[in-house]
């Protein structure tokens, strides 16, 4: 039983690999097209890297190859062991492509020391390694030994995968032409573990996958995870009590879980692992991929995309989607995240419209840049329609400012007097109103707020209903003013879609759910606020005095439609999306106890505001 749970686990950072493009496993036999073949690589310091090739049958003409480096296993192990599927689309597959998997460093089947998220080494010398130099080797020796590659390679990869896919462009192989890192992992700071300084505690249990370290090649799961007999998971961290009662799970042989608690700032251990800083004179064509809708990785694809494109003169291009972490490696009909229902076919129609595109334009085409394809393809989110821009944020847009104000409103003027709630530790703001325990958490990205716009600890804005279309596109800036009773507190901002009273149910609408008057969520994040000067230098608040908190909520392109209203939420609590703040200031909340733990008073003022830019 244990087994399966463990193989269940892992497939929510895998799905993509064993439930992507399903309609294919039928009608399709990999074995009887493909041959396999599994090596091990050295790499320079002498550590073997295990990796499996899957080449076309078909030795009439060369092909190009398609790398995936991961963490997750390169499975299913043995020569006479297939996958259903390859590759990163069905398409691409069946017209016939050199398909590699490689186990990274430390992980599976491969020799050496896993790190989590490995360090960048710039000017390595000698014998030292990083992703980018077992990158560079493993693409070095596939050239020379794969028969029948063409010389061209192409590296893709989602979530952690697509980490590695942006290392390969640092020091990159001169045969490698096409990137396209997905979902990608920028700075663990910001994506997945922590949110602008909160912890993610809604993903405490994936500390397993990254925390225990193995000591020789395994084809087999070495981590466990831990059994919490429950199936509320607001109720269990509820009664789990100070993040420090959670020891009693992983102990000190959890590696991960030591470094999350030994580094509850953003120091040196963070700040060399972020990988967005290092992208600067990318030469491969580069695709990043993300989801509008993506809880785990949405900073690192506009991160991502941003610095190449700033700092680089290469082919780059984005591609944002209606999708939760990897839908789009799927081929589900009908594309919806939780309640809301977006369009059909759309992930298959990104596979084979772009992204086979853009592989087969570099590795097997005329590579001139010439592909046809935007440099900008985004989903509108209201509207439900694709968009295409010359850039990102659009150029055509202008900045408009709503304020926070008296009786609940979004108002064009500030206003002199504040709005207060008290926010009790003890009776956490929940981030979803359904009954379950999850694994990594996706479905809320869109969830009805309603629930929470009802509670006295979640204060709400919004504007009179629409009278025209309003499309915002780009950044979102929330500009808090704000006061505690306490020293320390966060500070969540929610921008809202609210849906009139006349709006239709899909079957995708929970049974106990109306989509009238529905609340979206559209965009939302936490600043904690410990962390709004600085998240290397944390400090506490002055108690009872007006100061600023500013927050930086991702990227949007969501058309608030003609009869809709735009709500904000602001609220102190959030849970167990992230972890409790005592709401008293403690150099560690990792080492909180429960007297810190403290009911307080909290002001937004009325001069706060929301910045968004509006596509003209």
């Amino acid at each position: 039983m244990q087994s399966i749970k463990i193989i269940f686990l892992r497939g929510f950072f895998l799905f993509y690999l064993i439930s992507g493009f399903t309609q294919v496993a039928d009608s399709y036999d990999v074995k009887t097209q493909y041959t396999k073949q599994e090596v091990d690589i050295e790499m320079r310091d002498g550590i073997k890297l295990h990796t499996t090739i899957y080449s076309p049958k078909d030795t009439s003409k060369k092909y190009p190859i398609l790398m995936q480096r991961t963490p997750y296993s390169s499975r299913p192990y043995g020569e006479d062991q297939f996958r259903s599927k390859i590759g990163p689309n069905e398409f691409l597959m069946k017209e016939g492509n050199i398909i590699v998997y490689q186990d990274v460093r430390g992980r599976w089947m491969s020799e050496g020391i896993y790190d989590n998220m490995r360090a960048y080494i710039p000017n390595k010398k000698g014998k030292q390694v990083d992703e980018a130099s077992d990158t560079n080797d493993t693409i070095d020796w596939l050239v020379k030994n794969v028969d029948n590659n063409n010389g061209k390679v192409g590296v893709w990869g989602i979530s952690y995968p697509g980490f590695y896919a942006t290392y390969s462009l640092l020091d990159s192989h001169p045969s490698l032409k096409a990137v396209s890192p997905q979902a990608c992992i920028g700075d663990f700071f910001f994506d997945d573990f922590h949110h602008n300084g909160a912890y993610l505690l809604s993903y405490w249990r994936a500390t397993a996958v990254f925390g225990y370290e193995k000591t020789k090649p395994t084809t087999e799961s070495w981590y466990t995870f831990p059994d919490l007999k429950s199936k509320d998971q607001y109720q269990f961290f509820l009664d789990s009590g100070p993040l420090s009662n959670l020891d009693k799970y992983y102990k000190e042989d959890n590696v991960f879980w030591t470094q999350l608690k030994e580094h509850p700032n953003y120091d040196e251990f963070w700040q060399k692992r972020g990988i967005i800083q290092h992208l600067e004179n990318i030469k491969p064509a580069v695709m990043v991929v993300g989801g509008l809708f993506d809880a785990e990785d949405l900073y690192g694809p506009f991160e991502t995309y941003e610095n190449i494109e700033n700092r680089s003169n290469n082919y780059n291009i984005m591609v944002f989607g209606p999708w939760s972490h990897g839908d789009w490696a799927r081929n589900k009909k009908r594309q919806a995240i939780g309640n809301v229902y977006f369009g059909d076919d759309l992930s298959l129609d990104y596979q084979k419209d772009i992204e086979t595109k853009f592989f087969n334009h570099f590795l097997k085409g005329e590579a001139d840049g010439k592909t046809g394809l935007p440099e900008i393809q985004i989903f509108d989110t209201g509207k439900k329609e694709w968009n295409s821009f010359e850039s990102w944020p659009p150029k055509n847009i202008e900045k408009k400012t709503f304020y926070l104000t008296a009786e609940d409103k979004l108002s064009d003027a500030a206003g002199e007097n504040f709005s207060e709630f008290i926010s009790d530790p003890k009776k956490p703001v929940p981030y979803s109103e359904d009954i379950k325990m999850v694994f990594t958490p996706r479905k809320y990205m869109t969830d009805d707020q309603r629930f929470a716009a009802r509670r006295p600890d979640v204060l709400v804005f919004e504007t009179p209903v629409l009278t025209e279309d309003i499309t915002l596109s780009g950044e979102v800036l929330a500009k808090l003013k704000v006061a505690t009773t306490g020293t320390d507190a966060d500070w969540i901002v929610k921008l809202i879609d609210v849906y009139p009273n006349d709006a239709e149910d899909t079957e995708e609408t929970q049974k106990y759910l109306k989509m009238s008057n529905y609340h979206m969520m559209v965009r939302s994040e936490v600043m904690r606020g410990r962390f709004r000067d600085s998240f290397s230098e944390p400090k506490p608040f002055p108690a009872n005095q007006k100061t600023d908190v500013n927050i930086k909520l991702q990227d949007v392109h969501h058309t608030f439609k003609k009869g809709h209203k735009i709500q904000v939420q602001v609220q102190s609590t959030w849970f167990p999306l992230i972890d409790l703040n005592p709401q008293t200031y403690v150099p560690n909340i990792f080492e909180a106890a429960a007297t810190d733990f403290t009911r307080q008073t909290h002001k937004i003022y009325h001069d706060s505001a929301i910045e968004v830019s509006i596509l003209k």
